[in-house]
């Protein structure tokens, strides 16, 4: 009997999950074999973030402090190199969608190549001016902030290179669907970084330094390990170095065409996020404490949601590289109900061990209410609001709709995030609350624009193979 209703249920989910996830161009399967690996590995790079920052706290509030507004900075930095290798990830996946496997490989070999070049000159660069840019933005932070910032800062830029190196690379292996490797790469890189901090910041108490080595020797760990696999590897692309050094001007052009876009959003949306970060300097260090544990712990209830983000580019991507429209809205659609379907699990579980997620940050007393607060903002906020703004974008790249999704995005950033969140955070005094409360309005806005283009036609017109 028992075996009898386990199977009855087993056939239900199974039907279900296919009339959800199932289309012409991947069955619900393959989708699964798709997001599984992505979910995975942002739950590990968020708990190692985590595990990380809790690390990093054992320091004091001021290195705690420190590694808040340089990761802000880092992201900004980051995103940008990030961006250019997702228009590599959307025109290999295209190409895969159409059958087209030795342009797979040529555009894999440019992809990588664009996103060195790109990522070794901001480190130039912003090794070249790193005090300037940290006393523009974090002026007003507390001395000894300032320094551990300055050693964050140089040590994260050297490592830069490497990083974008394995991101090139993961970003390709997305795009053909091979997300186990990634996965896999992705174990390698983080659980290194994070047996190093153990290391050298708990066990020989090396404070931020600690964490500067540990992070550069992960990256190189992880850029050499994505290289060695997909040199020798990696069969679904016919991969070599000597590619890399010969540029492909008409690829390149389809590579760029999304990823300056999005590089530009990235730049612009990023830098708005960095300049609410010198609001909440203002506000003094316990406020910077408080708002980079809330980050960590929302994004700890938005792993599976970026996970679809991220998977949601291969999928769409190939579907529009078959022609299949159909395809690729019902995707879009599922995507989205199951990204809701995750906050809400998000809820059941954060809010319950809250006290517990926090107590792994060591935060001063003061500070756990207003934490609090921000979580409750986010959780009951995300799961109508987070996907549209988003993952919706990153289904409209994935079509080629990269520069109607970069504009909004710069627009909705600068004349709400930023602007209202000062006016909410600083003019009428809410403080951290009102710099978050603009962050969650922005994502309404944001959203409902993107939404709306995905009603129309025109984002799946864009013509890039």
């Amino acid at each position: 009997m028992v075996k009898n209703m386990m199977a009855l249920l087993r056939l239900k989910s199974a039907g279900m999950l296919d009339r959800t996830l199932s289309g012409n161009t991947f069955d619900y399967k393959q989708i699964i074999a798709i997001i599984l690996p992505v979910l995975a590995d942002q739950a590990f790079l968020i708990v190692m973030s985590l595990l990380n920052t809790a690390m990093i706290s054992s320091s004091g509030v001021a290195a705690v402090s420190a590694v808040s507004i340089v990761d802000a900075l880092n992201i900004f930095i980051i995103n940008v190199f990030i961006a250019v290798a997702t228009g590599g990830t959307v025109i290999v996946a295209q190409y895969k969608g159409s059958g087209q496997d030795t342009m797979v490989s040529r555009a894999a070999s440019q992809a990588i190549s664009v996103v060195m070049i790109v990522s070794v000159s901001i480190s130039v660069l912003v090794i070249a001016f790193r005090d300037p840019t940290l006393n523009l933005l974090f002026g007003q932070a507390e001395r000894d902030v300032l320094e551990n910032a300055r050693i964050f800062l140089i040590g994260s830029c050297l490592s830069y290179p490497f990083l974008a190196m394995y991101s090139a690379i993961t970003g390709v292996l997305r795009g053909i669907a091979d997300t186990r490797i990634c996965l896999i790469l992705s174990i390698i890189m983080n659980l290194a970084n994070f047996i190093l901090n153990a290391i050298f910041i708990l066990w020989m108490n090396m404070g931020i330094i600690g964490m500067v080595l540990a992070q550069l020797l992960a990256r190189l760990l992880g850029m050499v390990t994505s290289l060695v696999y997909i040199l020798k590897y990696c069969h679904k692309i016919q991969f070599r170095m000597t590619d890399v050094f010969r540029p492909d001007a008409s690829i390149i052009k389809k590579i760029m065409f999304i990823g300056l876009p999005f590089a530009a959003e990235q730049m612009f949306f990023n830098g708005g996020k960095l300049l609410t970060q010198t609001y909440i300097v203002q506000f003094g260090t316990l406020a910077i404490t408080a708002n980079a544990i809330g980050n960590a712990l929302a994004g700890l209830s938005q792993i599976g949601a970026s996970a679809l983000g991220t998977a949601i580019v291969t999928v769409v991507g190939q579907c529009i590289g078959r022609g299949d429209i159909v395809d690729a809205r019902r995707y879009i659609r599922s995507f989205h109900l199951l990204s809701f379907i995750s906050f809400l699990l998000a809820i059941v579980i954060i809010i319950p061990l809250y006290h517990p997620l926090v107590g792994l940050f060591s935060p001063p007393d003061e500070i756990v209410p207003e934490i609090f607060r921000l979580m409750l903002l986010v959780l009951f906020t995300q799961p109508f609001l987070w996907a549209v703004s988003f993952i919706m974008p990153s289904a409209l790249r994935a079509a080629g709709d990269s520069r109607f999704t970069s504009v909004t995005s710069m627009l909705t950033m600068w004349l709400l995030r930023v602007i209202l969140g000062y006016v909410l955070g600083v003019t009428l005094g809410f403080g951290l609350m009102g710099v978050w409360m603009a962050m969650v309005i922005e994502w309404g806005v944001r959203g409902s624009i993107f939404v709306w283009r995905f009603r129309g036609d025109r984002w799946y017109r864009h013509k890039l193979i």
